[in-house]
């Protein structure tokens, strides 16, 4: 298995022999990349995961709540009868 440390020297080493003209362009390349990404997943209507789990318990209890009520009202019902 190759060593970590060997393999972050060799990419080091690497992008050391990057001309500079080269890698600003890169580095410019990619600033504009995560700016497109940020501009179209901002367009997307997503929720992140802490209102995604919180919906996810309130829907949890409605659902216990409304079984609940269905028991309650089958009770009734056959009390009526």
């Amino acid at each position: 298995m190759l060593d970590p440390k060997k393999l972050e020297e060799l990419a080091k080493q690497i992008a050391d022999a990057v001309p500079p003209g080269v890698r600003n362009m890169a580095e410019e390349a990619e600033g504009r990349v995560k700016h497109v990404l940020q501009s179209q997943l901002s367009k997307l209507d997503l929720v992140t995961r802490e209102e995604f789990d919180i919906q996810s318990q309130v829907l949890i209890r409605t659902r216990e709540k409304l079984e609940a009520l269905e028991v309650r009202l089958a009770e009734l019902e056959n009390k009526a009868d």
